[in-house]
């Protein structure tokens, strides 16, 4: 099959094989990024295609090379989530820069319930995209059983909760955890706390080892009235930090397992007449814009998130060309931003 250009009055394939003095499959070849031409034919017909301001129709063309030149970003969060949350904000905009210089589209798909990930799988198997970035994954999530039975290219924004062999690009969780903690612990407090992520994903896990971590390696044992889990948000951070005073009224220090909980807690301390850092220091994860902005601005984690997102796009790109999936991974060292909650 050959590609045409569709609209009336555009330039057709024909006027560019004339002009460029090749046959009409030369050209299909040179626009289908065939290596089956020779330099000078590729050269004399792109010379053609400029002069003419000849634009290949889309459409037949994916009938040809199978290929859509779009990648989804699928995140297994509520739309709610999705937009809140500043982290996913900055991988969309990562993303997307990466991709700007491509021919490549990025379109977001946001899954968390049964159905919603049921219907996601449909779209990626009837051939919809090249490839899928997956991220935000929990431990009951059918996305990575449903995408793998398609063999379609993917890269994991995390390691897999399971171990199952798949590509993926993680952050440092746990390393920057024991950072965090640590550095509570080496300004003399004694009562250090933790709000944790949610424990069914793997960000929530290494972040609360780290925190056991760090806790261990200065010869404290982990107190269960110290930890709350929250969920990433604002209010799941306030929530938590609330109970934590309840139980723990005399702690002096907390680890915040996201900067929006940070926040949260922060705002609970006040309410609670704790002054931020004096009576309770502050540590949040991911570097976000809000950290650097709230009152206190936060001490936190910084996650390399733009070296991240390149790699994600790169793994995937890799798979693309190969047509077929491999399994290499990459984990993003991270680095502490002292502020002054702590």
């Amino acid at each position: 099959m050959t590609t045409t250009g569709a609209r009336p009055g555009s330039p057709t394939l024909d006027e560019v094989a004339q002009l460029a003095g090749v046959s009409r499959a030369t050209v299909s070849r040179v626009v289908n990024d065939s290596p089956r031409v020779s330099p000078e034919a590729r050269v004399a017909v792109q010379a053609a295609v400029e002069a003419l301001h000849y634009v290949p129709n889309r459409a037949a063309r994916s009938l040809v090379t199978r290929r859509t030149d779009t990648i989804a970003l699928v995140l297994s969060e509520s739309n709610t989530q999705v937009f809140s949350d500043p982290f996913f904000a900055s991988i969309v905009r990562g993303l997307s820069d990466r991709l700007a210089d491509t021919d490549l589209n990025l379109v977001l798909l946001a899954a968390r319930g049964e159905r919603e990930q049921e219907k996601i799988g449909r779209y990626v198997r009837q051939g919809h995209v090249d490839g899928v970035i997956l991220m935000s994954l929990h431990s009951d999530d059918l996305l990575p059983d449903i995408l793998a039975g398609t063999h379609l290219p993917l890269v994991l924004s995390g390691r897999p909760l399971d171990g199952r062999p798949i590509a993926y690009v993680d952050a440092d969780n746990t390393g920057g955890a024991v950072a965090a903690t640590e550095l509570l612990l080496s300004l003399g407090r004694r009562r250090v706390a933790t709000v944790t992520g949610p424990l069914d994903m793997v960000a929530g896990l290494d972040r609360y080892a780290g925190y056991r971590a760090a806790l261990d390696g200065a010869g404290r044992a982990v107190d269960p009235a110290l930890v709350a889990t929250g969920d990433f948000t604002e209010g799941g951070g306030m929530r938590a930090m609330t109970e934590l005073l309840e139980r723990a009224p005399d702690l002096d220090a907390v680890f915040v397992a996201s900067d929006p909980m940070a926040v949260g807690a922060v705002q609970a301390l006040r309410a609670a007449g704790r002054r931020v850092p004096e009576d309770v220091a502050v540590v949040g994860f991911d570097d976000a814009a809000v950290a650097g902005t709230c009152d206190p601005p936060l001490s936190t984690v910084a996650q390399p998130l733009g070296e991240m997102t390149t790699l994600m796009v790169e793994l995937l790109l890799d798979q693309i060309d190969a047509g077929e999936r491999s399994v290499e991974t990459r984990v993003c060292g991270t680095s502490l931003v002292r502020r002054s909650s702590a």
